[in-house]
């Protein structure tokens, strides 16, 4: 029998991105080769060094690619992030240990790197918590029946003084950069979005031949400040009756105050033939449904787990976050990867403040570093992953004491998918 040659993992050059981007189709099952015009689109995308691709001889069987983020920490601490995408092994070589070796070789030079955290959405739950990878934040999408929210149908007016204005991709690229750092850095869980994000949500990029221009509309407070920002699409039904029943879905909105969102999603629901809303992926305790005097109006139609975290640096993970009250633990992590693994003392302060340090008193919690992860945004309870054996408690009361200090009043959330 002929021994099948070694398959290479290593970063791919520009010259090979088109073979990568075959492979990264593949994987996901669609049209393997791409137009020309959308293979220089993603373009845009090769960073050197952070496109990884598994290769038999000529043929990429895999793929993987990792970029710079930022995510924001409880208390508003931008964390420098590995954030990962574009992952997958062609169904003919699966189970030889690609997505690991790929893993393996990006956490690692992540790692040097000094990033914090890593990130990924995770297409599977099963998949990443091999790799320390633990759920931090998740989403929810309502659907709204416009017809029973009990909203005066004669039309919104901003509660505020304030007022809201259709607009073009041109004035979102200008007005979204500086109001989307504003919502980010008070949002647990928020990631930073480059140009090239902006670009492609306003039709200028295309990785795809099916753009259909949004509707965008602005909110702008009494003074004029911009405060909230909407990107919608709206689809043409009719039933037998020759009643419109239209459908109003939101592909993304964004709002610095609580007053430019419920004028936002009331704006939505006051247009002439929308019957009916889907909210696109929000935060599992957004202000959607309370927005209507008919709470019921709002059904959740989705609810998943959605940023995935993998704590690279304790220390630094650990004091970029603020804090319920004061308070210490002592944390025995686990990390079979032995990247970041060990006992640390986290002791806070009356102001919210954190100080992480190696320690070799006795622990209070010993847990996993993706179980770590999970606790990191505030969203998850110790108490409840000891419950669940998940963290183990070496001192009575110690789940009961870490949920007071990291668990947040707002559950944390990250709008964007990557």
């Amino acid at each position: 029998m002929t021994r099948r040659p070694d398959i290479d993992v290593r970063p791919i050059t520009e010259p090979e991105f088109r073979e990568w981007q075959r492979a990264l189709e593949t994987g996901f099952l669609r049209a393997p080769n791409l137009p020309e015009e959308q293979i220089e689109a993603r373009r845009n995308q090769f960073v050197p060094g952070r496109l990884l691709g598994a290769f038999d001889g000529a043929r990429c069987v895999a793929t993987f690619r990792s970029f710079a983020q930022e995510v924001t920490a409880v208390g508003g601490t931008p964390v420098p992030a590995d954030a990962i995408s574009s992952v997958t092994v062609t169904a003919t070589h699966r189970r030889r240990g690609l997505l690991t070796r790929m893993m393996s070789q990006d956490l690692a030079a992540a790692k040097e790197r000094g990033d914090v955290v890593a990130t990924l959405i995770a297409a599977e739950y099963p998949i990443y918590g091999r790799y320390g990878f633990g759920p931090a934040t998740w989403m929810a999408e309502w659907t709204v029946d416009v017809t029973r929210t009990g909203l005066d149908p004669r039309g919104p007016v901003p509660d505020d003084g304030g007022r809201i204005d259709l607009v073009d991709g041109e004035d979102v690229r200008k007005l979204g950069p500086e109001l989307h750092e504003r919502v980010r850095r008070a949002q647990p869980g928020a990631v930073s979005r480059d140009e090239l994000w902006w670009r492609l949500n306003t039709g200028v990029v295309r990785f795809r031949s099916s753009w259909t221009e949004p509707f965008y509309a602005v909110y702008r407070s009494a003074a004029g400040e911009v405060e909230g920002l909407l990107s919608y699409e709206c689809d043409d039904k009719w039933d037998d009756a020759k009643q419109p029943r239209n459908t109003a879905s939101v592909k993304w909105l964004i709002a610095a105050t609580p007053a430019a969102e419920r004028a936002l999603w009331r704006y939505l629901c006051s247009i002439d033939w929308i019957t009916q809303v889907k909210t696109g992926w929000r935060a599992p305790d957004d202000l959607v449904p309370f927005c209507f005097p008919d709470l019921r109006a709002a059904r959740i139609t989705t609810q998943a787990d959605w940023l995935w975290v993998r704590i690279l640096d304790v220390v630094r993970a650990l004091e970029a976050r603020t804090y319920g009250g004061p308070g210490e633990l002592v944390l025995e992590v686990v990390d079979g990867a032995g990247l970041t693994g060990g006992r640390y003392r986290l002791e806070a302060a009356a102001d919210g403040t954190g100080v992480c340090t190696a320690t070799t008193a006795n622990a209070d919690l010993t847990l996993d570093v993706g179980e770590l992860a999970t606790l990191w945004l505030g969203d998850e309870s110790a108490v409840r992953l000891a419950a669940l054996g998940r963290v183990r408690e070496e001192r009575a009361g110690a789940a009961r004491v870490a949920d007071a200090l990291l668990r947040t009043s707002r559950r944390p959330w990250c709008p964007d998918m990557f």
